[in-house]
């Protein structure tokens, strides 16, 4: 079957087995490519010179941007983006566009060219964050933004964030990425450290997200689990979890959606800590249960 596709794409030219892919015109190529993923036509780009033309095309790339990818662009600076074909912003815009002082990213899903975006800690109003008896910064490979802002110990714990940005047409899903436990390096392997961890499993974290125009979702969980499982262990211990606050619905990228969302624990009747928070993710829905999936 290989070799019955690699003399197809030949095509007729100083073969005998008739006309083969390399006589499809180019711009029925680009056609097909209209309805194949960034990745699928990228791979077609090796079998010949029509689908190598074909997959460089910006009639093909233009439709796998999204309508408003200027605004993403705009976030660049402008000698980044200057007589750039629409592959090469497609490229460009894959990887991680920060913004706002670098506590921002966002960037488009390679197989779908959808939007996604990450914020950091430190672009979040946190309470008593100034104060080192209570949080410290922690550097990380384990964060894209390289740190997380870790509790020791409070009693009014509470998050807040706010994000204005042009997101296309999509339903999305905001969550809060979370780790219980300290993580480190000991003798190059990963290990944590619970010594801080605690009340979380008192009382349940309060998750909160608003919209500029009316929307809003809410939802509770506990951090850590009252009984300890013998065989297995405390599986929200020791791990990344990416507790999911709601979804919002975006219909048009103009004007600017503003999405408020917030964490908190204000019961003063016990401390809690052992806490590391990342960041926040906004992602379109189906894209984030497909990766939870891991397809």
């Amino acid at each position: 079957m290989g070799a019955s596709l690699s003399g197809m794409s030949e095509g007729s030219n100083g073969s005998t087995l008739g006309p083969g892919l390399g006589d499809i015109p180019e711009s029925c190529v680009a056609c097909v490519f209209l309805y194949l993923t960034p990745p699928e036509i990228c791979n077609l780009a090796r079998l010949n010179r029509a689908f190598r033309g074909a997959a460089s095309s910006d009639s093909v790339w233009e439709k796998k941007l999204p309508t408003n990818y200027q605004d993403l662009l705009n976030l660049l600076p402008p000698e980044r983006c200057q007589n750039l074909s629409k592959k090469d912003i497609f490229a460009l815009l894959s990887r991680p566009v920060p913004f706002d002082d670098g506590n921002k990213e966002v960037w488009l899903d390679k197989v779908t060219g959808r939007v996604c975006m990450s914020i950091s800690a430190r672009a979040m109003a946190i309470t008593g964050i100034e104060d080192r008896r209570y949080w410290n910064w922690v550097p990380t490979e384990e964060s894209r933004f390289h740190v997380v802002a870790y509790l020791q110990q409070i009693w009014w714990f509470e998050v807040d964030g706010v994000v204005k940005f042009h997101f296309p047409a999509d339903i999305y899903t905001l969550s809060f990425r979370l780790h219980l436990g300290r993580f480190f390096k000991r003798l190059g392997r990963r290990a944590c450290s619970f010594e801080h961890t605690h009340g979380w499993d008192i009382k349940p974290v309060q998750f909160e997200l608003s919209t500029s125009d009316g929307q809003q979702a809410s939802c509770q969980f506990c951090l850590d689990e009252k009984e300890h499982d013998e065989i297995n262990g405390n599986h929200k211990r020791g791990c990344w979890i990416e507790y999911k606050v709601g979804e919002f619905i975006v219909t048009n990228s103009e004007p600017e959606t503003e999405v408020r969302f917030s964490m908190k624990q204000i019961d003063c009747t016990h401390s809690k800590g052992g806490l590391c928070v990342d960041s926040v993710y906004i992602i379109p829905s189906n894209l984030r249960e497909r990766r939870r999936k891991g397809i």
